[in-house]
């Protein structure tokens, strides 16, 4: 358990503008074990998709280290990168919008092999365009159609073929169900979960939907603008919330229960504060029921109330 597949150390990603760096990413440090999944969560805006982007070197880093297996990628080439490229790969967000719409299903699929020359022999490449489709559950007679003419569960299933065509060890999955019907997003959660045994796949898995990152996270970290608040374990997040910001998250998930709904839940007002050049503390402070002077006078550091539970709040200091 100490030798991590991923881990980074004071990751920050920031962006220029005209009034400043927004922090986008703003020190994160995470590990992740071989074959488990870390759910990463937070409302939009927070910095979660830059998070996992930065971390592939989509966005390159402003500062801080990123380890794969013990070795720090943050200074690799370009050449060492594409070498890199067959170990982590990324599931995006929207399955239409990822995909070239001028290629057809076989040739996305094979893109990744053909850009990293894994396989060179055009019989190969497409007995494992055959497999991959049959292993995501797409039917063989899509092979020569475009993504148009396809609904968003196959599309993604496209996306989830071609993440997996390099046969990578870690997969950054980018809300690959947030753009899905509520069916089909049972049926691709079942389908990575089932990868994930299979091929023994770790991933990071970025969502907004906390009901959808209990399901397939051991692990979960809540983000709020660019900040780690929390990171535990699935089941103890949910049974013993800590930040007020998880509090409020939490109760914001539907209960489809009549009985429950005269309780009473957090309510998150406010309007989240600017993200370029932000103050000292505390960020959640100016929406925080609880927030008192010293949260805006210093920065929070994690700090471990139970085993493997963390949190920054001045409640627990």
């Amino acid at each position: 358990m100490d030798n991590p597949l991923v881990e980074t150390m004071g990751l920050k990603k920031y962006f220029n503008t005209p009034k400043g760096n927004l922090h986008a990413v703003d020190g994160i440090d995470i590990k992740i074990q071989k074959g488990s999944t870390l759910g990463v969560v937070g409302e939009s805006g927070c910095g979660k998709s830059t998070l996992g982007r930065a971390i592939l070197r989509l966005l390159e880093p402003t500062d801080g280290k990123i380890l794969f297996e013990g070795k720090n990628i943050v200074n690799y080439s370009r050449k060492e990168m594409i070498e890199m490229r067959k170990q982590m790969q990324i599931i995006f967000q929207d399955p239409y919008a990822s995909l070239n719409p001028r290629m057809t299903v076989s040739e996305i699929i094979a893109e990744p092999i053909k850009v990293c020359k894994t396989i060179t022999n055009k019989t190969e490449i497409d007995n494992k365009i055959f497999e991959l489709m049959e292993t995501v559950g797409l039917a063989e007679r899509f092979v020569n159609t475009y993504p148009h003419e396809l609904d968003g569960g196959r599309r993604q299933r496209i996306g989830i073929a071609r993440a997996l065509v390099l046969d990578p060890k870690f997969i950054v999955c980018d809300e690959p169900v947030s753009a899905l019907d509520v069916s089909i997003q049972a049926q691709i959660l079942n389908l990575m979960m089932d990868l994930q045994e299979s091929r023994d796949l770790t991933y990071m898995f970025i969502t907004h939907d906390l009901s959808v990152v209990k399901h397939i996270s051991n692990e979960i970290m809540v983000m709020y603008m660019g900040k780690c608040v929390e990171k535990a374990s699935s089941d103890e997040l949910f049974s013993n919330p800590l930040h007020p910001y998880t509090k409020a998250l939490l109760d914001a998930i539907p209960v489809p229960n009549l009985s429950g709904r005269n309780s009473k839940r957090e309510i998150i007002k406010g309007e989240v504060s600017n993200p370029i050049n932000p103050k000292p503390g505390c960020r959640f402070a100016n929406r925080c029921t609880f927030a008192k002077p010293e949260c805006t006078q210093y920065e929070l550091e994690l700090q471990e109330l139970a085993p493997n539970h963390l949190v920054a709040c001045t409640l627990y200091n």
